[in-house]
């Protein structure tokens, strides 16, 4: 579970992330939504300790990544915007550097691993350097390298970035045997379509802040529309507000 209370984030006077306050449940997909620039990775990163916050309190699984970022890494997944595969590395390279640095053993790793390829279908390119991979094979890559230590909670960024309609629909299909399984999912994405597909739970970030929080019901009911897509237009306030 996640708890964040009032967090601030500035880069010189550009306020990034302004007082955001939110929970991401258990068995759930919560879902950071917003146009560009508007907090989502800035708040992400917060979340995983690779950016101090300014102010505000953190909670992940009862850890605080100012003051224990070493824990935090060991029961969190992280699939960032920018995947960082290692390209001289195979695939099965770059998964096990990440599962030994979590402090697995060689065995533990193996059996990971195969369970990882199974499920992500990954059989065909998992011993191939990752230099010239495809899209989706990177994301697939990036994601079993998050989840080889089999952590509890679990966050992406714009993971379907780029990725084709097969690709897409699997990336999906795993986000949601991860709920299934009771893992806290935190999805950060601009995309409708995967937030109505996939969240549980829905914020709306605009302008650092944000504008709306809860079901996909709550916040039609809220803006008074028939779509998400209304529905985000109308909670950020205009729709020049999608190209600030």
């Amino acid at each position: 579970m996640i708890s964040v209370t009032n967090l601030h984030k500035s880069f010189g006077t550009v306020e990034a992330v302004r007082g955001i306050s939110f929970e991401a449940h258990d068995g759930e997909i919560t879902g950071l939504l917003g146009p560009n620039a508007a907090g989502k990775t800035t708040t992400l990163r917060m979340l995983y300790s690779l950016l101090p916050p300014d102010d505000g309190e953190i909670r992940i699984d009862g850890l605080d990544p100012t003051r224990d970022a070493i824990a935090i890494k060991r029961t969190l997944g992280v699939v960032p915007d920018s995947r960082g595969l290692y390209t001289r590395m195979t695939a099965r390279e770059n998964i096990t550097y990440y599962g030994e640095l979590h402090g697995m053993s060689r065995g533990e790793i193996h059996n990971r691993i195969g369970e990882l390829v199974e499920t992500l279908d990954m059989a065909d390119f998992i011993d191939r350097r990752t230099e010239g991979f495809s899209q989706g094979q990177r994301v697939k890559v990036a994601i079993a390298r998050a989840m080889v230590h089999t952590p509890q909670t679990v966050m992406m960024d714009e993971p379907s970035n780029g990725l084709d309609v097969m690709s897409t629909r699997a990336l999906r299909r795993y986000i949601l045997g991860l709920r299934d399984a009771g893992h806290s999912v935190v999805l950060s994405t601009h995309i409708m379509q995967e937030v109505a597909a996939l969240c549980d739970r829905i914020i709306i970030i605009a302008k650092g802040e944000i504008c709306a929080n809860g079901t996909a019901q709550e916040l039609l009911d809220k803006s008074g529309c028939e779509s998400l897509e209304d529905a985000f237009v109308h909670l950020i306030g205009t729709e020049e507000g999608l190209l600030a």
